[in-house]
């Protein structure tokens, strides 16, 4: 439950399940939610974080210091809500400015029943969790706060984000289709598990009509639309959960069909291929991360939101039942596997957002590739 009480200073606490506690003033809307405690390193692009899917059951944290400069417009959203379990700041803007701004951000978490803190030290935190790892957490104010002595129980109660299946939570019920721009030239059949509004948009600008299907799809729903690509979306959980799509991107491989997955979707391809999951300590979230495509040598700095990786070998080629596997990508912070393709058929996926909503943009050619792919399977 919460309330509202813009223009206050309501203080408000912040407890980490390990007992780390930092007090501040409420920001957003007044109560107690609980979640888990990850830190985004982008110095922009705020409106695009807080309406990703792939943060539902996510309290985040920023690290930039100022938030809330550009308040909130009509045009960035990437979903039709605001997807963050809570939100933490250092110093909140007193007053947007910006000409696309329609409201403060301030207003919108309120509207939304985002409950936040503001006013603490996120530098202090994002250490904290760097070193001790991402953790549940609970933000509490107004009438949460003379229950002060309940607080550690509440959040040590709060659900692990570990074994959360909770991609048909945020994706879409019924299939929707977003149209090509200009001449149509493919139909790809997108599952969505937390898709961002701008990945079908990057495909559309590219000719492609696209079928967002709802995570839940079958491979009958696929390829009932007569796909000449299959896309497997960003979204949120623990991957070990998603057997459903496993077991849908393992048909579209066995008919090989062009696939692409992005974020969640390159998990779902691990699991598929046989290789296995496993829980980052504390994640990649934000827009500077930089990752090495090895097919080219480049590193491209790139936008990421995830918890999860794939547990596949750097150096080798892999044996898969549907032909051999590689790694196509790395992450150069710390050697995690950020994409991966086969050989012997049209499949490739990366862990990081190519779509670049909030940016950057170094990344887009990877829908260029997938249009290649459906080009050559269609020659």
């Amino acid at each position: 439950m919460t309330t509202s009480t813009r223009g206050t200073k309501i203080p408000a606490v912040l407890v980490l399940e390990d007992g780390r506690t930092f007090r501040g003033r409420a920001y957003g809307a007044v109560g107690e939610t609980f979640g888990e405690a990850v830190f985004s390193t982008g110095m922009t692009g705020y409106q695009e974080t807080l309406t990703d899917p792939s943060y539902h059951r996510q309290v985040v944290v920023m690290t930039a210091p100022h938030v809330g400069n550009t308040g909130v417009n009509d045009e960035d959203d990437e979903s039709q809500r605001i997807w963050v379990a809570g939100y933490v700041v250092r110093d909140p803007a007193r007053t947007p400015s910006n000409w696309r701004a329609k409201r403060s951000l301030d207003e919108q978490l309120v509207a939304q029943g985002v409950v936040g803190i503001s006013g603490i030290d996120t530098r202090a935190l994002t250490r904290h969790l760097r070193e001790r790892g991402a953790m549940r957490v609970g933000i509490f104010s107004g009438d949460a706060l003379p229950y002060e002595g309940t607080m550690l129980a509440k959040v040590r109660q709060a659900p692990e984000m570990a074994g959360a299946d909770l991609s048909a939570q945020v994706a879409t019920k019924e299939t929707y289709v977003v149209p090509a721009i200009g001449e149509k030239r493919f139909t790809v059949a997108a599952v969505d598990l937390g898709i961002k509004g701008m990945t079908p948009q990057r495909m559309a600008e590219r000719g492609i009509e696209v079928h967002v299907l709802p995570a839940t799809a079958t491979a009958e729903d696929v390829y009932a639309v007569g796909p000449d690509g299959v896309f497997f979306s960003n979204g949120p959980g623990d991957p070990a959960t998603a057997d459903g799509p496993v077991a849908v991107m393992q048909e579209v491989l066995q008919r090989k069909t062009p696939l692409f997955g992005i974020c969640f979707g390159n998990q779902i391809l691990g699991r598929a291929l046989g290789f296995g999951t496993f829980k980052l300590k504390y994640g990649h979230r934000g827009i500077n991360q930089p990752v090495q495509d090895r097919t080219t040598g480049k590193v491209e700095v790139t936008a990421h939101n995830h918890g999860f990786a794939v547990d596949a070998p750097l150096d080798k080629v892999s044996d898969t039942p549907y032909g051999r596997a590689e790694v196509t990508h790395v992450c150069l912070n710390d050697n995690v596997v950020e994409g991966l393709h086969l050989l012997d058929q049209p499949a490739f996926s990366v862990q990081y957002h190519p779509e670049a909503a909030a940016g950057p943009h170094d990344a887009a050619y990877l829908f260029d590739r997938f249009v290649q792919l459906m080009e050559g399977q269609r020659a």
